[in-house]
């Protein structure tokens, strides 16, 4: 019967981990719409397989950003359906997982009150179990184990304050506190470089105020330092808090952004201002040199 149905067993997770690779590969060869092609057949392979779904899934939702895809209403409306069914897994982690991006659907879409109600069904556990394995490998004296742990806190920590800040300047802006929203685009910045994030991020913060402010010589100002640095290595072994990161991957994402960053630039009617004139151009035309 499974023969017949084109039932298989569950994947490895290195054979998803390598499918995903491959999946990427085909946007980069082949553009977006074949690796979307290629993962619903794979998916129909192994209909089953949470993991898969999950993985594959969850990296062209993030590809569709990523590689500037347009339009993504039909992509989106597909994997609301996979994310529909996975917020009913047995593992957890995936469970939870669909359940954020069905809130995050909702809400873009207006529905608060179905947001609110996806909310409300998250689970709830005051028992921090990551807190307590770092704890328990301490005593055991598996200090490596432990400190990959606390690694991955401080790491998810600083994400957490760059996410409340950016959200915080935002509110000022729309409340015209211009003085609250500089001092928060500040912190963004000093929090970015002490915790040795890559040097690009430390800009967001700022480029985002100046954007939304129409100011263009800030907002150019900012993006001369910016896109260069996206194309710095960046090593988080170079950083005692992050000596067990591979940081491998920073490098390769941050100059995919600098390609969309450049496109978002070159077409979005929102940043129009920035064309007046021609400095953005001539700022493309040297990372193009630089390249």
């Amino acid at each position: 019967m499974n023969t017949l149905m084109s039932f298989h067993d569950d994947l490895t997770d290195i054979e998803i981990e390598n499918f995903v690779d491959e999946v990427d590969q085909t946007v980069q060869e082949q553009g977006y719409d074949a690796a979307f092609q290629k993962t619903i057949g794979k998916i129909q392979e192994y209909p089953t397989c949470d993991r898969l779904i999950y993985s594959a899934i969850l990296y062209l939702e993030g590809a569709l950003t990523l590689y500037n895809v347009s339009p993504i209403a039909q992509y989106q409306e597909i994997y609301e359906t996979f994310y529909k069914r996975l917020a009913k897994s047995e593992i957890p982690e995936i469970r939870d997982t669909a359940t954020s991006m069905l809130i995050s659907y909702a809400r873009n879409r207006g529905d608060f009150s179905r947001a609110e109600e996806l909310i409300h069904s998250l689970p709830f556990s005051t028992i921090d179990k990551e807190e307590q394995l770092a704890i328990l490998y301490q005593r055991q004296e598996r200090y490596q184990d432990a400190e990959k742990i606390w690694e991955h806190r401080a790491i998810n920590g600083v994400t957490e304050i760059q996410t409340a800040l950016i959200h915080l300047l935002e509110i000022a802006l729309h409340e015209k506190r211009e003085k609250d929203a500089s001092f928060f685009a500040d912190l963004y910045e000093t929090v970015t470089r002490q915790f040795c994030f890559p040097e690009w991020m430390s800009y967001n913060a700022h480029l985002q105020l100046a954007l939304v402010k129409k100011d263009k010589s800030g907002s150019l100002s900012v993006l001369q330092n910016m896109l260069p640095a996206m194309k710095k290595k960046w090593d988080a072994q170079n950083c005692p808090l992050y000596r067990n990161a591979d940081g491998s991957g920073s490098t390769w994402l941050s100059g995919k952004l600098v390609k969309t960053i450049a496109d978002e630039l070159a077409n979005n009617e929102e940043y129009a201002f920035l064309r007046e004139g021609s400095e953005l151009e001539e700022l493309m035309a040297q990372l193009k040199d630089e390249k």
